[in-house]
């Protein structure tokens, strides 16, 4: 004889007796959290998946659920612990007990979660990205560039309703020196889904006008603790750590560095003490000015005080030092008018002696010697003769002797 059929409920009942009796207690599994939402009950309904390390293709599934009573003590348990937002995405280590509703079907209800699990899996992803970072050679590049003395013009990447910026606007105007600051918003979402693509798309806006600025302060205050994760992302922190300008940040936490606190310049944990750490500076800054001041000015104390005495020294030497240079002066002078009027006189004797030879030649080729040694000289109208085809018939020449004249006629 033929069983009777079950009905579809029937069957449902045997096997969630089957499951309750094959898994009477609670287990701890590990998984990754997908479609986690919750409704106005204060119920969370979500979905455990599991991938596979190499493919990342889905090796399992299963419906999860966690009752209000349950979530409203695990939600912020969980996120406090951890930092991180209890969304799809993350992996956790929960405890379930394994359930099976005849209308509902099959569901693993969360009693309890273990933290330290997800924060062991945040630190690996941490940790992989920041390896990602140094072997590409760009970890520490930001850390590495030198903060201006006088940061005063700086950039803040912050939510405008955050009460962060107005603390840290506060902190600056307020400083105790009176030092000056020109903090400038740029405004980006600081928790939630988008905070990556929107401090990205701040830095840059700062990057296009960054020789209008010293530093940038990356701040974030108000917000949850759990809303986080936005600031351990591999691109967010590339973008930092290659920035041009030195990164402060203080975005309100107390645990590890995120990924982006590891790359900046500098972290502090809140907005005020990002805007300490700027005072700090300054005031460091202003010190160290004064002691160059107060050097310079001994240094050219000092100096004016070895000058005056090197003039002093100077001016007591300066009349012995003239006669000094008079004695010598003189007695090189001496020497030269020595020297001068030898070369003076020998040149004159020289000279003289010329002239005296040159005396007796024009006396030697005077035409009295000439006359005197047997010569005469035959003149014609008182010019001389000096060829007688110059001569005619009849013209009258006087012809000079040594002594007296004598006159012809021309035949």
């Amino acid at each position: 004889m033929e069983k009777a059929p079950l009905s579809l409920y029937e069957l449902n009942v045997l096997i969630r007796q089957a499951l309750n009796d094959s898994f009477p207690e609670a287990y701890w599994i590990q998984a990754e959290l997908s479609d986690v939402r919750s409704n106005a009950t204060g119920h969370c309904y979500l979905e455990f998946v599991q991938k596979d390390p190499h493919s990342n293709n889905l090796m399992a599934k299963a419906r999860g659920t966690i009752w209000g009573s349950v979530y409203r003590m695990l939600k912020p348990y969980f996120e406090e612990s951890t930092g991180q937002a209890f969304v799809s995405g993350i992996k956790v280590l929960v405890q379930v007990t394994v359930e099976f509703h005849e209308l509902y079907g099959l569901s693993l209800t969360v009693t309890d979660i273990d933290p330290t699990y997800t924060l062991g899996d945040m630190a690996r992803k941490r940790r992989a990205i920041l390896k990602q970072l140094e072997d590409e050679g760009v970890l520490s590049l930001n850390k590495e560039l030198e903060m201006p003395m006088l940061a005063q013009r700086i950039a803040v990447i912050s939510s405008l309703s955050a009460a962060g910026y107005g603390d840290f606007c506060h902190q600056l105007e307020e400083n105790p020196y009176g030092f000056m600051f020109y903090p400038h918003l740029f405004p980006a979402l600081m928790q939630g889904n988008q905070v990556e693509e929107s401090i990205i798309t701040a830095l840059n806006v700062v990057n296009n006008h960054r020789d209008e600025f010293d530093v940038v302060v990356i701040i974030r205050g108000g917000g949850a603790t759990s809303d986080l994760s936005g600031f351990d992302t591999y691109l967010l922190a590339n973008n930092c750590a290659q920035f041009p300008l030195p990164i402060i940040t203080g975005i309100g936490h107390e645990r590890d560095d995120t990924v982006l606190d590891s790359v900046a310049h500098t972290r502090v944990k809140t907005p005020t003490a990002a805007a300490q750490f700027l005072i700090t500076h300054m005031h460091q800054a202003a010190e160290s000015l004064e002691q160059l001041t107060e050097s310079l000015l001994s240094s050219v104390t000092d100096r004016m005080e070895r000058e005056h005495s090197q003039l002093t020294n100077l001016t007591n030497r300066l009349p012995l030092v003239i006669q000094n240079r008079t004695t010598r002066e003189g007695f090189l002078l001496e020497q030269l008018i020595q020297k001068v009027s030898v070369g003076i006189i020998r040149n004159l004797t020289n000279k003289q002696h010329r002239l005296m030879l040159l005396e007796q030649r024009v006396i030697d080729a005077s035409p009295e010697r000439l006359l005197k040694r047997g010569f005469s000289l035959t003149m014609k109208d008182g010019k001389a003769v000096t060829d007688s085809a110059l001569l005619k018939q009849g013209d009258i020449i006087i012809t000079r002797l040594a002594k007296g004249e004598v006159k012809s006629e021309v035949k």
